[in-house]
């Protein structure tokens, strides 16, 4: 019943518009929409599971689990299911904004319409965009690492990922479950060195991430992130992010003099447990909880 709605749908656009009749929708008209929210990740080698968004050929062939657009059947295909968030993880991951209304509404009709390929060739390639600075004298926000962590770490690092769950129930899905802090801060708004974010992307807490690396990432993708953090975790209105005190934190790293983490000062007192003779010059891991005045309160120290 829904299917044969859907196939007299352009017909009864038509007759509410006086009978003029509406010009199928193609991938011309959607082309835009992929190349301007979708392609940064949906593109090349490392896209996720496969799904490739750079042209019609590969949005026809799916991902390596199954198609996501099923002629004829918008609400039977996966690309409306995760662009309405009815399949999770909701796209595109670098939102919210998600896409309008408008916008889904016309990869509806696209669907609905039988995948009109339009007037350029299928293999047409969209081209993708480059990574987003803040412009000068402007803070770094979420909108502007989002991207990375879409591309190079949610394909794990979410709901339904390449490894099923999350690893260790870590989230890099969207704002919120990037600064979550139930399990332990694995991001400090203010201090990138506390956080495991950035010794994880940097090699200095193992196993270095990506996991999928190398490549890891880039120098500049790197720094983006440290001064993202560093300048308070900032959403992607702009407003920083409150401090996690009182949060666990769990970091590695070499110990230095004066009991310091790669530099980062550690605040180690009497209750703080020192095991397996760890000294300066060891590879360690270090628990504790961020204080109120956000240096790291340890509470166990042990040689890795």
């Amino acid at each position: 019943m829904t299917r044969r709605i859907l196939r007299w749908l352009p017909f009864f656009l038509a007759l509410l518009a006086g009978g003029t009749r509406v010009p199928a929708a193609t991938f011309d008209d959607i082309q835009p929409i992929l190349q301007s929210r979708c392609v940064l990740c949906h593109a090349g080698e490392a896209a996720p599971l496969g799904l490739r968004l750079t042209n019609l050929d590969d949005l026809l062939k799916g991902s390596k689990v199954r198609p996501v657009v099923v002629s004829g059947d918008p609400s039977g295909s996966e690309l409306i299911r995760r662009l309405k968030g009815i399949s999770l993880p909701r796209m595109p991951m670098t939102g919210p904004p998600f896409l309008s209304d408008a916008e889904i509404a016309l990869f509806e009709r696209w669907i609905a319409e039988g995948l009109q390929p339009g007037s350029r060739p299928s293999s047409s390639t969209v081209e993708t965009q480059p990574l987003q600075h803040p412009a000068a004298g402007q803070p770094v926000t979420y909108a502007h690492v989002a991207p990375i962590f879409a591309m190079r770490c949610a394909k794990c690092h979410s709901r339904y990922g390449l490894m099923g769950s999350a690893p260790e129930g870590f989230l890099l899905i969207s704002y919120e479950t990037a600064l979550d802090h139930g399990e332990r801060a694995r991001i400090v708004p203010g201090s990138a060195g506390a956080s495991e974010l950035v010794r994880r992307i940097r090699g200095q807490s193992l196993p270095q991430m990506p996991y999928d690396g190398p490549p890891y990432l880039s120098e500049v993708e790197i720094q983006l992130i440290v001064d993202w953090i560093d300048q308070g975790a900032r959403d992607a209105q702009g407003r920083p992010a409150s401090s996690p005190v009182g949060s666990r934190l769990r970091l590695q790293g070499m110990l230095g003099e004066g009991w310091t983490l790669d530099s980062l000062p550690l605040v180690v007192g009497p209750g703080s447990r020192i095991d397996k003779s760890s000294g300066v010059g060891d590879y360690v891991e270090v628990r504790g909880r961020l204080g109120a005045d956000g240096r790291v309160m340890v509470e166990r120290i042990r040689r890795r």
